[in-house]
């Protein structure tokens, strides 16, 4: 993985605090889920996501609750065949509640259709001790702080991506399903990083678009795009339950 643009080199070894460009660097060390979650939820390195993440105006609902605000690390099966990939924490969901799409209405359409092809113990996500528990399948995103009109910059992007990398490592799905054009240029990004073969000119998404990809150690991913569980896009029905079902089954399908 390359160095965020604008890192400072460091001397191995070195100390990186939380507030530095590089700090998410350490993220190619953690040796487990729980140790890269361990440096994901300290991490200050973009002062604007931090100031948004921490300063987002409570909703009257949720006045008398303590945010989250922090960086929201991925979840669910540690050892998933699938890996979800979204955008980003919403500021009055994950930021909320510190657990992926837990908590707003994305989430509610989300986890449903979990539950409905076999990946959910409950089609609820209302907090992260609900006892919702997910199989075969994982939850996470590109860019693990709450933006400003939900819309990171490609520096934050960039500056994210080694959470996302070692989580792909540590992880080892056979199946992503992307959630929207931005997580799926991310995670192309993220992937030639890691020396993926991604194709010239990079694939396109779109909904229902499937792509195969292999790494020269002879792992293969199928990348699988799904419109964003947005409000903009389930209100207006532009993606369906069934829509979405119909794309985790395939998920299934080529995770095995």
């Amino acid at each position: 993985m390359s160095p965020p643009r604008g890192a400072a080199p460091r001397e191995a070894g070195g100390v990186v605090g939380p507030d530095d460009v590089a700090y998410p660097l350490q993220a190619r060390r953690a040796g487990s889920i729980a140790a890269l979650d361990e440096v994901l939820v300290g991490c200050r390195a973009c002062p604007r996501l931090v100031a948004w993440r921490e300063q987002v105006e409570k909703r009257a609902s949720f006045r008398d609750e303590v945010y989250w605000a922090r960086p929201v690390p991925g979840f669910g099966d540690e050892r998933a065949t699938v890996l979800v990939v979204g955008l980003a924490p919403a500021a009055h969901g994950a930021n909320r509640t510190g657990r992926m799409f837990t908590g707003d209405r994305s989430g509610d359409f989300l986890f449903a259709a979990m539950h409905r092809t076999g990946f959910a113990n409950q089609p609820t996500s209302v907090r992260a001790d609900d006892g919702l528990v997910l199989t075969g399948i994982r939850v996470t995103s590109p860019v693990h702080c709450a933006p400003p009109a939900n819309k990171p910059t490609p520096l934050e992007r960039h500056t994210c991506a080694p959470y996302l990398g070692r989580e792909l490592e540590l992880v080892g799905p056979r199946v992503a399903v992307v959630l929207g054009a931005f997580g799926w240029q991310a995670l192309l990004a993220t992937l030639d990083d890691q020396g993926w073969v991604v194709p010239r000119p990079r694939p396109r998404f779109g909904h229902g678009a499937e792509v195969r990809l292999t790494h020269p150690d002879g792992r293969d991913l199928t990348l699988l795009g799904c419109f964003h569980v947005s409000q903009q896009n389930t209100f207006t029905g532009r993606l369906t339950p069934e829509m979405l079902d119909a794309v985790l089954l395939r998920a299934r399908e080529r995770g095995g």
